[in-house]
């Protein structure tokens, strides 16, 4: 039996996920440039003392916030079913309805390419995307990943985003045949 839940702690983690939830809204908007603890803390309705208190520094802040959505990303995309279909519709929705976090996301993925400390968060995309996909050859897995990172961009940077019908057939041709 578990020991009943401590409100204090209950109400920390609360806070830490608003303020990672409030740094991504900051990123939609702002870009990376545009966090701090004062800019979080006001997105999060929280003191700034808050945004401090869980996250000494601007890089604690976004290695959480990388580490967070990239566990929220694979936790969606691991409800999504193995099918060159859903793969799609999934995609769609990242540059269509969900285009404003799915672009938080790559701007702080490509931040790890200049901030070595971001980047075993930003690895971890590709380890949770294993956990869905983990039974296909390593290059090939690879491949695929490699692929969906581009089909995300390319769809971020279209002046239309691509709809899951224009997509399935390019996610036909990268996913292996079941």
């Amino acid at each position: 039996m578990r020991p009943p839940a401590d409100g204090r702690r209950a109400r920390g983690e609360r806070r830490r996920r608003a303020l990672l939830a409030a740094t991504l809204r900051v990123i939609e908007r702002e870009g990376v440039a545009g966090v701090s603890h004062r800019s979080v803390a006001r997105e999060a309705d929280l003191p700034v003392s808050s945004s401090t208190y869980y996250y000494a520094t601007l890089d604690d802040l976004l290695i959480a916030t990388l580490t967070w959505s990239a566990r929220e990303m694979a936790l969606g995309f691991g409800a999504v079913k193995p099918t060159p279909g859903s793969v799609a519709r999934f995609l769609a929705e990242a540059v269509g309805v969900n285009r404003g976090r799915t672009l938080a996301e790559y701007e702080l993925y490509l931040l790890a390419a200049r901030r070595p400390e971001l980047r075993p968060a930003a690895r971890r995309w590709i380890t949770l995307l294993s956990s869905v996909f983990g039974t296909m050859e390593p290059a090939a897995f690879l491949g695929f990943v490699a692929a969906l990172d581009g089909l995300l961009i390319q769809g971020l940077i279209a002046d239309f985003p691509p709809t899951a019908e224009q997509m399935e057939p390019v996610v036909s041709l990268l996913m292996p045949s079941r």
